[in-house]
């Protein structure tokens, strides 16, 4: 893969976001959070491929996969008016069939194309399959933790706006907002198991959810990257003063800082 094949996807994406948008302001602004969700993505796989000092040709796959891994959002959006997967179509084969039939990667050789397609379609499942080759597994990781990453972004910025401004809040709010947390998600979290969505019952289920997604964190670099911007700090204050919280929180951090020291 060279620069110029990239350059050319960047500017497929930017004519296929421009496609999503139209007359409805929730859809509108439901689109502009993913497209500047994927391009941020992107930045975050160039971070990584930069820790993780690879070449140049796996470097512009990874900014690659970055760009294309949530392109399967805007026609599920556009369709069904949800990003929930359960209550519409699976946003990763989306994605796939879509690159596929718009034959976006056709001038690449296969063994980078079937990366590509491989990393985005495994990227949102619970658990990577065993049998991924080397470098497919290592992508797939990387596109996994870069994901999270800017998700922890938009999903703190998006807590802070609608506690300060619920009427004029423009995102979808995907689950009840809802004062209690599921009993079967906090142990699951206190345990270190990850979390299936399809048992999420409340928003404060999810906020949970997202503070588990450190236990599927692949690479040092994006943990000490959640560290320094404080996302578990900002999710925790906004769920209940309770004791189970408390027990999380402290699990949580003693987690992080034990990957981060070397020790786990």
């Amino acid at each position: 893969m060279n620069k110029e094949q990239l350059e050319k996807f960047k500017a497929w994406f930017d004519c296929f976001t421009a496609e999503h948008y139209g007359s409805d302001e929730f859809v509108n602004a439901n689109i502009k959070m993913k497209d500047e969700h994927s391009r941020r993505v992107r930045g975050e796989m160039v971070y990584l491929a930069g820790e993780l000092k690879l070449d140049e040709n796996r470097r512009l796959l990874a900014e690659t996969i970055g760009l294309f891994h949530d392109v399967g959002r805007f026609p599920q959006f556009v369709k069904y008016r949800t990003y929930y997967d359960p209550r519409s179509v699976n946003h990763c084969r989306l994605a796939v069939q879509v690159l596929i039939e718009e034959k976006v990667l056709d001038a690449l050789d296969e063994a980078d194309r079937q990366i590509i397609l491989t990393a985005i379609e495994y990227h949102g499942v619970k658990q990577i399959p065993e049998n991924l080759a080397d470098d497919t597994l290592m992508f797939t990781k990387m596109i996994r933790d870069a994901d999270k990453l800017d998700i922890y972004h938009v999903i703190s910025k998006s807590y802070i706006q609608y506690r300060d401004d619920p009427d004029n809040f423009k995102l979808e709010i995907e689950l009840p907002d809802l004062p209690e947390c599921s009993p079967d998600v906090i142990d699951a979290i206190l345990t270190g198991r990850l979390i299936d969505y399809a048992n999420l019952r409340s928003w404060n289920d999810f906020k949970l959810c997202a503070l588990g997604w450190v236990y599927d964190i692949n690479f040092t670099p994006a943990l000490k990257r959640i560290k320094q911007r404080r996302f578990l700090e900002t999710i925790l204050d906004f769920l209940p003063d309770t004791e189970d919280i408390r027990k999380v929180r402290e699990k949580i951090f003693a987690y992080v800082k034990s990957r981060i020291d070397g020790q786990a």
